[in-house]
C-alpha cells in the first residue's frame, strides 16, 4: 500500500503489501540505513521509530535475543503488575483468538519485558527462535521497530509488519500491539499485543487489540469503583467518630469518604507514604493510618502535638497462641500470626536495620534463592501490619518500638521451627 505524502515523499506501508510495496519499503529501509533520505519512506510512526532505533544504535542483522529474567523476578513482576489481575478476561478476550489465527497473544510489562504468552502451540515454538518468550525484552532500545516496543515509546496502539521492523531477523513476522492505562491515575501498566507470521497479517487485527486494551482499562475502572465502596464502608464508622477534617483517600489519593471539610477527588500522595506525620501541601501537618484498601488522613488540629508513639509487642511465649500486639494514635489490635510469619517478623526484629528478599529467604530457609516465597508472606504480613512495616529493605518502620515476649526457656523460642535466624537464638540467646 502506497500514498504520497508532503513534498512528494511516497509512503509505503507492509501491511498487506504486494511485492511491488514490499520492493519500495526494502529500498526505504535501506536507504534509511545508509543515512539517504529519498522519495519512498515508511508510514510516519515507522520512520519515527526507524530513527530512534538507528539513534539507539540497534543493529538491524542483529539477533533479536535478549538475556531472560529469572523465573523468580519474573513471578515478581506478575505479583505487582495490575495486568495479573486482568489476565482471565485478556485470555478469553485475545487468547483463543490468536489460537485460531495462527498467532499468539504477548503481555509485557511497562519495560517491554514479556511476562505472558499464550497462543497456537506452533507459534510459540517458532517464537522461541526470535526470543519472543517470557522474560524477553522488546522495548525498541532492546528489539528495534516492533509493536511492543514502539506502542510502549509512542503510548499509541500499532501495527508493524514484514519489512517495517527494523531487525531484519523480524521480517517474517507481523504484530499489533496497544498500551493499557490505569484508569486510576492514567499510568501506563503494560502492552497487550498479538503476534505471529507475516502471513496471518489482517488489518483488522490491531481493532481487536485496541478493543480489548480498553476493555481490560473498563474492568480497572469497575473494580476501582468496588475498592472505593469497600474502604467507604471500612472508613465510614471511623469518620463519625472524628471531631475535626479528615478523609479516606485509596493508595491512589481517590476519595472514598470526608467529614468536616469539602470533599475532594484526589488528594496528590507522597510517593513513599508511610503511617505517621506527614504534611500535605493542601492540608497542612496530618496524621495518616492505613485501612484495609486506603489511608485515613486526619488534619492535625493540634497546633504540631503528636499522638502516641506506635508499639509492636511480638507475643511468642506460647508456640500455639503466637500472636503481634499493635499500639497506634488510632488504638490497639491484635493479630494472630503463623509460625512463619512469627519467623519473619523475628527476623526482622533481629536484623533492625532491615533485610533484602534474598537475606530473608537466607535467614528463614537457609537458601537465598527462594525470594518468591518470601515476598509473597511479607505481602500477606503487610495486609495487616501496613502502618509498622516498611519495605526497600524490608523492616520494621522508623519510630516504631518493637518488643519481643519470649517463652521462659531459650530452647522454646518457635520450637518446631528450622529457620537458621530461629536455630541460632536458640543456641546463643543473648543474640537475639
Amino acid at each position: 500500500m502506497t500514498e504520497t505524502g508532503s513534498a512528494g515523499v511516497v509512503r509505503v506501508s507492509g501491511e498487506g503489501s504486494g511485492r511491488g510495496a514490499a520492493r519500495l519499503l526494502h529500498r526505504a529501509r535501506e536507504a534509511r540505513l545508509s543515512g539517504e533520505r529519498g522519495g519512498v519512506a515508511p508510514r510516519a510512526e515507522i520512520e519515527a521509530s526507524w530513527d530512534r532505533a538507528v539513534r539507539s544504535g540497534i543493529d538491524p542483522e542483529q539477533s533479536p535475543g535478549s538475556g531472560l529474567l529469572e523465573a523468580d523476578e519474573i513471578e515478581h513482576r506478575r505479583r505487582g503488575s495490575a495486568l495479573g489481575e486482568l489476565m482471565p478476561l485478556l485470555r478469553s478476550g485475545l487468547a483463543s483468538i490468536a489460537d485460531a489465527a495462527q498467532q499468539i497473544m504477548v503481555v509485557t510489562d511497562i519495560e517491554g519485558r514479556v511476562l505472558w504468552r499464550q497462543g497456537n502451540p506452533g507459534v510459540l515454538r517458532r517464537a522461541h527462535d526470535i526470543c519472543l518468550e517470557e522474560g524477553a525484552a522488546w522495548a525498541e532500545t532492546a528489539a528495534g521497530t516492533n509493536a511492543i516496543g514502539t506502542a510502549l515509546a509512542a503510548r499509541v496502539p500499532v501495527q508493524v509488519h514484514a519489512a517495517e521492523h527494523f531487525i531484519r531477523a523480524l521480517h517474517s513476522w507481523t504484530c499489533a500491539a496497544a498500551p493499557v492505562r490505569d484508569p486510576r491515575d492514567g499510568r501506563l501498566i503494560g502492552i497487550v499485543d498479538i503476534s505471529g507470521p507475516a502471513a496471518t497479517f489482517h488489518p483488522a487485527t490491531l481493532a481487536l487489540v485496541d478493543s480489548v486494551a480498553r476493555l481490560a482499562e473498563a474492568e480497572l475502572r469497575t473494580r476501582h469503583l468496588v475498592e472505593i465502596e469497600r474502604l467507604r464502608a471500612v472508613a465510614a464508622p471511623i469518620l463519625c467518630r472524628i471531631s475535626g477534617r479528615a478523609l479516606a483517600v485509596d493508595t491512589h489519593g481517590r476519595l472514598a469518604a470526608v467529614t468536616g471539610m469539602p470533599p475532594v477527588d484526589r488528594l496528590p500522595l507522597p510517593k513513599s507514604l508511610r503511617a505517621g506525620r506527614v504534611w500535605f501541601p493542601s492540608l497542612g501537618m496530618c496524621r495518616v493510618e492505613p485501612l484495609p484498601g486506603g489511608w485515613l488522613v486526619q488534619v492535625d488540629e493540634s497546633g504540631g502535638t503528636e499522638g502516641p508513639p506506635r508499639r509492636v509487642v511480638l507475643d511468642l511465649s506460647r508456640p500455639r497462641a503466637l500472636a503481634v500486639h499493635l499500639t497506634g494514635p488510632l488504638g490497639s489490635s491484635t493479630q494472630r500470626l503463623s509460625p512463619r510469619h512469627a519467623e519473619l517478623l523475628y527476623a526482622l526484629f533481629v536484623h533492625r536495620e532491615g533485610r533484602t528478599a534474598s537475606e530473608l529467604a537466607r535467614d528463614i530457609f537457609g537458601d537465598a534463592t527462594r525470594t518468591v516465597t518470601v515476598r509473597a508472606e511479607i505481602s500477606r504480613l503487610r495486609r495487616h501490619l501496613a502502618e509498622v512495616l516498611a519495605h526497600r529493605p524490608y523492616r520494621f518502620g522508623d519510630g516504631v518500638r518493637v518488643e519481643v515476649v519470649r517463652p521462659e526457656h531459650p530452647g522454646d523460642l518457635l520450637p518446631h521451627s528450622t529457620a537458621p535466624v530461629v536455630t541460632g537464638a536458640r543456641e546463643r540467646p543473648e543474640s537475639g
